[in-house]
């Protein structure tokens, strides 16, 4: 994306090629374009240079409340859908999540409809294809 903003290709195109929101594609021509004089800076010096490209890469912080699970609790969950459930169950309802995730001390307290939407959204979330340019060592 930031490469073929470089290469003087409009927002329009580039979201269109990519599959992205053209918003989008105009939010990171700016973010790079704002780090031009920083990243000028240190374009002679590598590990600078490669810190403040990972700064520029970072997402900043989101609006809202934090979560209300931590990445680790999620991954549990999943974990623990994915098991054979003990008898008598023949296969896990939201109900039994809930209460095999609170007996497990995984969470405190949990809703049957949180657990389904953990459950749903368990699908990969990153586009299929890297959408901004990648370093050579990795």
């Amino acid at each position: 994306m930031v490469l073929r903003a470089a290469d003087g290709e409009t927002n329009k195109h580039i979201a269109r090629a990519l599959g992205v929101n053209e918003d989008g594609v105009g939010q990171w021509r700016r973010r790079w374009f704002d780090a031009h004089d920083r990243l000028a800076a240190v374009a002679g010096q590598p590990k600078r240079l490669r810190a403040v490209i990972e700064e520029v890469l970072a997402d900043r912080p989101r609006s809202g409340a934090p979560g209300d699970f931590t990445p680790e609790q999620i991954c549990q969950i999943i974990a623990l859908a994915c098991e054979t459930p003990p008898p008598p169950l023949t296969h896990w309802t939201r109900k039994d999540l809930v209460r095999e995730t609170i007996q497990r001390g995984i969470v405190p307290t949990i809703s049957a409809t949180t657990i389904g939407r953990i459950l749903k959204s368990g699908r990969p979330q990153a586009a299929s294809d890297p959408l901004l340019a990648q370093s050579q060592d990795s």
